[in-house]
């Protein structure tokens, strides 16, 4: 218990710090002053970087690929805090109180809430396009895979809607560019066992108050935002009675409009500060949550298990002999953040302490929307296997491991490494 307190007394000696100086110097503040979409965390759609791909050893050939994917950009269930945003600068457009800044997000918003169409969670026209384009770069990345190995693939997906569309327009991207692929999709409860098993309700609960306290702690200065959408800002409480609650669901707006394809740049009208203490709310949340932290992480990774065995038993099957090119699994953002944190895999594994976390850690690198692990295995004609790991299609080492030339590792290493992970 005196451990639990220290660490709600630390949160809320860290926010007010926040509060005070703006954005200080994280891993988050920066990758957020490189890109201000990757505010949203894990509603920050795909970024397609350039990759590069390490000569493997001598004699070596990929020949089968394991993968997991989490469902492409979606609507988010901000609905109704677009619809206080709009009514409230409706109100003050109808006397004349709204700067330039106030209609231009008025105009924002009713964009928003009309491509929204009132479907929560539904996969946009960028969610699909996010995965037909990683098949097809996948597929030319690693084309002899599919053309001299077996033709078949097996893909599997949560039963949640915008991931079967997600797996749908992967599946078809592969299908136009190699016709005589055999592929067969699935989707079931047996399958969520492990596509779809997140924290649990345990973690949710002792996780709660330390994350309530990182979003109660420390409200940031909300005078700008008065100044910066209406014209007699003194007045403006008349339209919103709280100007920190305005700033988060703008915040909401922001996140969401990445997926819609539009260009408005919200994150614009708020103060540098409150993008940073939203953002990082998020970004803790999912770092408790659901990757390995010093408090809860001995409790989160091994619920990846059901994850990592499956991925294990279906490449022995391919490695003993069974015709699959590739598996590939579609889910959500928990379970691949899980099983990246259970694979050890450096940047998305580390302990940290919630401290440490809030300077060194971003889950926009790990989780954004279409998100994925590629599991790349190679052979030689001893028939000796070794594998490489791409997270969001980059080589990932696991510092736990002494690969044979990085970033390639023997399957067997792996499988005995995996099987005394905790």
């Amino acid at each position: 218990m005196k451990r639990f307190i220290i660490t709600l007394l630390y949160l809320a000696a860290a926010a007010l710090t926040l509060s005070a100086q703006g954005m200080p110097e994280s891993a988050l503040s920066s990758d957020i002053r490189e890109c201000p979409g990757r505010a949203g965390i894990n509603l920050h759609a795909y970024e397609f970087l350039p990759f590069h791909d390490t000569p493997a050893p001598r004699g070596y050939k990929p020949f089968y690929i394991s993968h997991y994917g989490r469902h492409g950009s979606r609507s988010t269930d901000g609905l109704p805090r677009f619809r206080r945003i709009k009514d409230a600068l409706e109100a003050a457009q109808a006397e004349g109180q709204l700067t330039p800044q106030g209609e231009y997000l008025l105009g924002a918003c009713l964009k928003a809430i009309d491509i929204h169409g009132g479907m929560d969670g539904r996969l946009t026209p960028r969610g699909r396009m996010e995965h037909a384009s990683l098949a097809e770069r996948m597929y030319k990345r690693f084309p002899a895979v599919f053309r001299k190995g077996s033709k078949k693939v097996f893909a599997v997906s949560s039963m949640v809607p915008r991931c079967i569309i997600s797996m749908n327009a992967f599946t078809n991207r592969l299908q136009r560019l190699q016709k005589d692929l055999d592929i067969d999709l699935e989707t079931g409860e047996e399958y969520a066992k492990y596509l779809t098993r997140a924290e649990g309700s345990e973690i949710k609960e002792l996780t709660k108050p330390v994350i309530d306290s990182l979003y109660e702690s420390s409200v940031p200065d909300t005078t700008a935002i008065r100044y910066t959408l209406f014209k007699n800002p003194e007045e403006s409480g008349r339209y919103f009675a709280s100007a920190y609650k305005l700033e988060r669901y703008i915040f909401a707006l922001a996140n969401t409009i990445e997926a819609f394809d539009m260009e408005e740049d919200i994150y614009s009208l708020l103060d540098e500060s409150v993008i940073y203490k939203l953002a990082q709310q998020r970004n803790m949340d999912i770092y408790l949550r659901q990757a390995n932290s010093s408090r809860f992480g001995a409790m989160r990774i091994p619920r990846a298990q059901l994850l990592a065995d499956d991925i294990i038993t279906r490449a022995d099957e391919v490695i003993a002999g069974a015709p699959r090119a590739a598996d590939l699994r579609f889910g959500h953002d928990w379970p691949l953040m899980g099983i990246l944190a259970f694979l050890g895999l450096e940047g998305a594994s580390e302990r940290m302490t919630i401290g440490e976390a809030m300077a060194n850690w971003d889950a926009s690198r790990y989780v954004p929307f279409a998100g994925n692990l590629q599991i790349v295995f190679y052979r030689n004609r001893k028939d000796d296997v070794i594998v490489k790991f791409l997270m969001n299609e980059k080589e990932t080492l696991i510092p736990a491991l002494t690969p044979v030339k990085a970033p390639y590792y023997r399957w067997d290493d792996v499988k005995e490494y995996l099987a005394n992970r905790n």
